[in-house]
């Protein structure tokens, strides 16, 4: 059997990815696995339509396509991302229809489930037949029982394709709604006082409404507001994860593109950032992928601490909660508070007249009053993977979130609280005793609360 693996790691065949790949090869010797280094090549691959074309034609050649890729900033790297909008882009959608497919990633499973969502809602876009994703650490290949699940995964694949088996859809197609936004008058002027707000997007000229959004929210504000087009910056590369950056947060690309310097000058300094983009598959645009990429050169440090941040989206957002989840998680994060989002995809121009109203007011009046909304699980337990891997495996490779990570006190291990633990050993002993834990049931709701209660006594209004 003929399998195509597009390989989604910038660092090609010297990839974490790519050892799965070849361990699957190696395990399976009477099939074939021919490799395509997508996100390495992806230069050529837009530049040269004959490259892409010997893509398509393998592809045609195969029984099964593997989609294999580390994770990236809670999705696919962006290059693996601008070679799926060159699929749609060049009109390439039914080489890849009715195929069978899967997807293998590697990660420390931080957010592995937002990537694989987006490749499983891609596939389906191109009707292909999928049969399910196989995500990895990146060193479960050292663990027997890993790889054993990884060979159950495989046979399966194989099973599968051999025997035609049917497979069914998860993902609806998106329904695009052919709307003109007209914005009306400004009628209420705000003030940004001190606050310096940025609109930092990635609009093209057809792309009618996301510019109009961007002025009329502009036109909102007696201060003059930058927008900053990431088109128009020179980017040479997204992140190649070198991981040079993981010792003191400096970047290869540094003085080398202008990317650094308009993330610090820029990004840095505001108090309000708008991120304003139109939805392009299952995302924003690889553009807007490759700024997320970059940025990676602060590692996991919450450089975004106390912001504003809003966005403004053209395109059917509440049709795509995975990408909602991801920006969510992405504020979250970084311990900093989404105002809204603000969309065109219900079609009412005074709605958005007045949701960019509001977006405008929430920004100023968070940023002044320093609001920033509790951590939901998307932090907390992204956190604990983080802390987890940063203390132990990678405080090396990754030695600036290392050394901010024990700065700020976030090594907060459970088993630190000596006093709780105490506790715990004296009533798992009493626990033993039904009389006792009858007692405790009775007691248990009003003990719950009497913290809560101690501090409910101490306000007086």
């Amino acid at each position: 059997m003929k399998i195509t693996v597009l390989n989604g790691s910038p660092k090609g065949m010297t990839s974490v990815t790519m050892q799965y790949i070849h361990y699957i090869q190696k395990a399976f010797p009477t099939h074939k696995l021919n490799i395509i280094n997508i996100s390495q090549d992806i230069k050529r691959i837009e530049m040269g339509n004959q490259i892409f074309d010997d893509i398509l034609n393998e592809i045609e050649s195969s029984d099964g396509i593997l989609w294999a890729f580390p994770v990236y900033f809670y999705l696919v790297p962006a290059n693996y991302k601008r070679f799926i909008e060159l699929i749609m882009e060049r009109g390439a959608k039914e080489v890849f229809r009715n195929r069978y497919t899967a997807c293998i990633s590697t990660s420390i499973h931080f957010f592995d489930h937002t990537a694989h969502n987006y490749m499983h809602a891609i596939c389906d876009d191109l009707n292909m037949k999928y049969l399910g994703s196989f995500s990895a650490d990146m060193y479960d290949l050292e663990i027997p029982k890993e790889t054993e699940t990884l060979c159950m995964f495989i046979e399966n694949f194989f099973y599968s394709i051999k025997n035609n088996i049917t497979t069914s859809k998860r993902f609806s197609p998106l329904s695009m709604q052919d709307f003109y936004y007209t914005p009306g008058n400004v009628n209420e002027i705000l003030d940004s006082g001190a606050n310096k707000i940025i609109i930092i997007s990635d609009h093209l000229d057809h792309q009618y409404n996301l510019i109009k959004m961007i002025e009329r929210f502009k036109a909102s504000f007696t201060n003059e507001i930058e927008v900053i087009n990431l088109r128009e910056l020179d980017i040479k590369r997204s992140c190649m994860g070198c991981i040079n950056c993981g010792y003191d947060n400096k970047c290869v690309y540094e003085y080398k593109d202008e990317f650094i310097d308009f993330f610090n000058t820029k990004i840095m300094t505001a108090d309000i950032l708008i991120w304003a983009g139109a939805i392009k598959d299952r995302y924003l645009s690889a553009k807007w992928k490759t700024f997320f990429d970059r940025s990676f050169f602060y590692g996991h440090v919450p450089v975004l601490k106390g912001k504003q941040i809003g966005f403004i989206i053209s395109g059917p957002l509440s049709q795509i909660p995975n990408l909602r989840q991801i920006m969510e998680a992405y504020v979250d994060n970084q311990h900093a508070n989404i105002v809204d989002f603000v969309t065109d995809e219900f079609g009412d121009s005074a709605e958005i007249d007045s949701l960019l109203n509001n977006l405008g007011k929430r920004s100023i009046r968070f940023a002044n009053s320093g609001y920033i909304s509790p951590h939901t699980f998307l932090s907390e337990g992204g956190a604990k993977i983080l802390r987890d891997n940063i203390w132990g495996r990678f405080r090396f490779p990754i030695r600036a979130d290392y050394l901010f990570f024990k700065r700020h006190g976030m090594f907060d291990f459970p088993q630190k609280e000596y006093k709780i633990r105490i506790l715990n050993k004296i009533m798992l002993f009493l626990s033993k005793s039904p009389k006792y834990r009858k007692e405790v049931n009775k007691r248990m709701k009003n003990e719950m609360i009497k913290p809560l209660q101690k501090v409910l006594d101490k306000i007086t209004l």
